[in-house]
């Protein structure tokens, strides 16, 4: 089967409150099964909130990726044989990473921890993931994880449409100067790669912060299937063709108008893209 219906949650998150976000998101995830979806994402830091002021404060709702909030969710997926991804912020040997979980039916697929940390709550206290994106199979769909941050740096999504991803899934905590980013970015990240992106965003306001939503998700040719493009809570579904994703040959008119996503590439060309730089001046 090569389609396959995706759900993304955007919703508001209460801070360090992980049991009740974990209730709140049990409901949402018996909604998206009702409605056919095979895989929901959550946004980043579901179960924790994002806006943290210290490493000792955020350490408080810290687990362990066979702790609480991964056990509970992977016996959802179990009893509804459904797929999962969500935030958590994961402690493992005194170290806090901004992370993410993909769970199945039969447990724990994969995890995630955010590489690219911009200078903004929580992530001013994490840890960054010290491993490259990696594309985790399930049985209809490959799927690669980013987080927020790591969106804005192409090299991420490009590892991941190498290393054979049928989607790409983004959950974010995007703030209102992060809009542009929001329109713009899942539809180039899929353009460019030729593959499904799904951004899904919270919303709310947490210690003075807003979220503004704008959840989306991309086709690989960089269209829209689905935009909640405001700031309220909502669920958003898309069917998604991995028979597709994977046809990196694009023919518009046979002999004459032809691209391949990757083969057309030159790599040989992009060595200084992993040549560190000079720090540069603010």
């Amino acid at each position: 089967m090569s389609r396959f219906k995706v759900a993304g949650v955007q919703m508001d998150i209460e801070f360090a409150a992980v049991s009740r976000n974990l209730e709140k998101m049990e409901g949402k995830l018996s909604e998206t099964v009702a409605n056919g979806a095979a895989l929901t994402v959550f946004p980043e830091c579901t179960t924790t909130g994002y806006c943290f002021d210290s490493l000792e404060e955020a350490k408080q709702v810290g687990e362990s990726l066979d702790g609480p909030s991964v056990m509970a969710v992977r016996n959802w997926c179990a009893s509804k044989t459904t797929m999962v991804i969500f935030g958590f912020l994961e402690l493992e040997d005194d170290c806090l990473y901004n992370s993410l979980a993909l769970i199945g039916p039969s447990g724990l697929i994969g995890s995630y921890r955010k590489i690219h940390l911009p200078f903004l709550g929580v992530d001013r206290f994490t840890t960054p993931g010290g491993c490259p994106p990696v594309v985790f199979e399930t049985p209809d769909l490959r799927v690669g994880m980013n987080i927020c941050y790591d969106s804005s740096f192409p090299e991420s999504a490009r590892i991941l449409a190498i290393e054979g991803a049928d989607l790409i899934a983004l959950p974010t905590n995007w703030p209102p100067t992060s809009g542009l980013t929001a329109d713009l970015i899942p539809n180039a990240r899929a353009l460019e790669n030729h593959v499904y992106f799904m951004s899904v965003n919270r919303v709310g306001v947490e210690r003075g912060f807003e979220f503004i939503g704008k959840s989306k998700i991309c086709d690989p040719r960089g269209a829209n299937l689905a935009f909640e493009n405001h700031a309220e809570e909502a669920i958003l579904y898309a069917e998604i063709d991995s028979d597709f994703a994977r046809k990196k040959h694009l023919v518009s008119i046979p002999g004459a108008h032809e691209v391949h996503r990757m083969n057309d590439r030159r790599p040989d060309l992009y060595r200084s893209l992993a040549d560190p730089v000079e720090d540069v001046a603010d």
